[in-house]
């Protein structure tokens, strides 16, 4: 079902874009998320300076800010939709500033699960102050984001944005485990993909459109380019494990191997190398499994069909947001889905 041979299935989207229309995405969001991680921090209020010194260490301002950036474009492209207001009201920027803190509250969490000792380029939180900690500190942020939430006032998108929480625990024990066939491989992959990362996306656009717009029609174009955009993210992640060096993700390449992880380009190899599957059963735990794994990728099109996967999501993302009325913010989100696909880190 995902397989394609063609590059027919390439989605082209800069053609949807046009050159005056060209709208950077970073530059239209940045009004908005201004101080954004200085608000954050107002959240954190805590007793412990070490606490706070871990909180902040994660918080430091220095990263995209990719996920808030979405979630204020798509509530100003939802807001024109709806009554061609122009401005992003404050409980849709609060949802911006949940988004991120319950992403970052998953990654300090990831890292301890992971035992991983690097992170955006930088010493993880587990290996400065222990695990222990570590876990704690991702709790902390996480209740500190729930207290946010609750302040919001508005059941509806209590509801949505919780289901983020519970799918990002159920997304880590997918994770977990493994399947023997080969097709419910695929399907347990993207089902984790859509849980650990595209469902906070999904949700964070669905909150704000429903805060915006009173058109269920409209919350479900928001929640489907969400959903699309956050797959679409994660493939080209999963891509760049094995393409891009160390220094540009600022994480060790293969690592997803390395944690036993059977990602996209690992799924598609498999089927022009069989004899991966018992690696793949066993998580790549013999010695030497990591590098044959990575030399069969490498050899295989399971990097080019990932790719051409996360295209397919692309496309379908903005052909979702463009059901939306026109607006710099909608040409913003379209460019973004290109972005996401040019990333190389």
């Amino acid at each position: 079902r995902f397989h394609h041979t063609s590059t027919s299935h390439l989605c082209s989207c800069s053609k949807t874009v046009s050159d005056e229309k060209y709208q950077d995405p970073f530059q239209l969001g940045r009004k908005d998320l201004k101080n954004l991680y200085e608000d954050i921090k107002k959240e954190l209020l805590v007793s412990t300076a070490e606490l706070k010194e871990m909180c902040d260490y994660y918080f430091d301002g220095k990263g995209k800010a990719f996920r808030p950036m979405i979630v204020v474009l798509m509530a100003r492209a939802c807001n024109i939709h709806h009554n061609n207001s122009r401005e992003v009201q404050a409980s849709q920027r609060s949802v911006a500033i949940i988004a991120e803190m319950i992403h970052t509250a998953s990654l300090v969490h990831d890292d301890v699960i992971d035992d991983a000792n690097s992170r955006r380029g930088k010493m993880t939180v587990n290996q400065i102050w222990g695990e222990r900690k570590a876990v704690l500190a991702g709790d902390f942020i996480l209740s500190a984001a729930s207290v946010a939430l609750a302040r919001i006032g508005n059941t509806a998108i209590i509801s949505v944005l919780t289901q983020v929480i519970e799918d990002l625990v159920r997304g880590e024990f997918l994770q977990l485990g493994s399947k023997e066939n080969e097709n419910e491989r695929f399907a347990h992959y993207l089902e984790k993909t859509f849980k650990k990362t595209a469902s906070l996306i999904a949700n964070s656009c669905k909150a704000v459109s429903i805060l915006g717009c009173p058109d269920p029609k409209v919350h479900e174009i928001a929640y489907q380019y969400g959903k699309n955009v956050g797959i679409a993210f994660q493939l080209i992640d999963d891509v760049l494990d094995f393409t891009s060096c160390a220094d540009r993700l600022g994480k060790p390449t293969a690592a997803d191997l390395k944690l036993g992880l059977a990602t996209g380009p690992v799924l598609f190899a498999c089927r022009q190398f069989p004899e991966m599957n018992a690696m793949i059963m066993r998580r790549f735990s013999k010695p030497g499994d990591v590098e044959r794994a990575r030399k069969y990728v490498l050899q295989s099109d399971g990097v080019q069909q990932t790719t051409y996967l996360a295209q397919r999501y692309c496309h379908e993302a903005t052909r979702e947001i463009s059901k939306l009325r026109p607006s710099p913010e909608r040409e913003a989100l379209i460019q973004l889905t290109e972005m996401v696909l040019m990333r190389d880190k």
